[in-house]
């Protein structure tokens, strides 16, 4: 679900940059008006980690492979922590494997890290509308599905739109077809991780959830 280098024009490449750094420097200035910032740091290197890794793990779904996000679980977990861990994630991976691209690192970060934060609102409502052991498991699976499907698509949309005009559009819009229809497992698998996480959190310490 990485966009690599080339597949976008530079200008488009340049924009994703700019929205994601300035997605990621509010959130810092949300991060900073907290008590304690630092106190959630070793959490957020925690996840970052998770993150870095899970995305290494590629899952064999002929015709295609697919691999776990894990950014529904980062954004219910560190809230608005979420969006720069995926960034130092997206780029680490970028510079030591190749998965993904620098020049696309800003679009990345949007299409996993935009999707992180509305989980992260998702995961707050539920918990407000419900504080039990049962409703933060169910609303802790909404958001990890949540976010596949919704970095899915904004994956696929992108690259409709920025299709270069020499391709085979029937061709492509045919295999990102069969790309969706490969990660509503996915989907489900993380709304499970997510879920047994959350209530796993809930029962050791609740603090270590997004307060509400």
């Amino acid at each position: 679900m990485h966009l690599p280098d080339g597949i976008v024009p530079l200008p488009l490449a340049l924009a994703g940059y700019v929205a994601s750094g300035l997605i990621a420097w509010a959130c810092l200035r949300r991060i900073e008006r907290k008590p304690d910032p630092r106190r959630e740091l070793p959490r957020a290197a925690m996840l970052t980690a998770a993150f870095f890794i899970a995305s290494l793990i590629y899952l064999p779904l002929p015709p295609v492979s697919v691999h776990l996000v894990l950014n529904g679980l980062l954004g219910a977990v560190l809230g608005w922590f979420a969006f720069p861990a995926i960034l130092v994630g997206l780029l680490l991976q970028a510079v030591m494997f190749g998965h993904g691209g620098i020049t696309t690192l800003g679009l990345n970060g949007l299409i996993f890290g935009l999707p992180a934060l509305a989980s992260y609102a998702v995961f707050v409502l539920g918990r407000k509308l419900s504080r039990s052991p049962r409703s933060d498991a169910l609303f802790g699976f909404v958001a990890g599905a949540f976010a596949v499907a919704a970095s899915a698509l904004l994956f696929v949309l992108l690259l409709l739109w920025q299709m270069p005009a020499e391709l085979d559009s029937a061709l492509e819009q045919q295999a990102l077809r069969v790309f969706v229809i490969a990660h509503v497992p996915v989907m489900l698998l993380e709304g499970l991780v997510t879920a047994t996480l959350v209530a796993l959190f809930v029962r050791i310490d609740p603090a270590l959830l997004v307060r509400v």
